[in-house]
């Protein structure tokens, strides 16, 4: 089974604002080893708290991504991509 990887638009702006080796890891973490899985929570952790309870972590290198998992379509939407010391602060 395997799941498509999208991006929100800030998930996009952040990627992009990375440099590029970092930004070509965490994308071949997405589409090799996470996409091609069956279960996309077998690698990640789940946040919690009630407001946050829905995402998923992943780690990359010092970098974090932070996604919402759609059973239904098959679908992990990456929400935010930054380093570890700053992802978890509201903007």
């Amino acid at each position: 089974m395997a799941w498509k990887v999208e991006f929100e638009r800030d998930a996009q702006r952040d990627l992009s604002k990375l440099d590029p080796p970092i930004a070509r890891r965490i994308l071949s973490f997405l589409h090799q080893r996470l996409a091609v899985l069956d279960d996309p929570r077998s690698l990640g952790e789940a946040l919690k708290g009630s407001k946050l309870g829905e995402f998923w972590k992943y780690r990359v290198g010092d970098y974090r991504l932070i996604s919402r998992i759609e059973d239904q379509a098959l679908r992990i939407l990456v929400v935010r991509v930054g380093n570890r010391r700053e992802i978890y602060r509201e903007r």
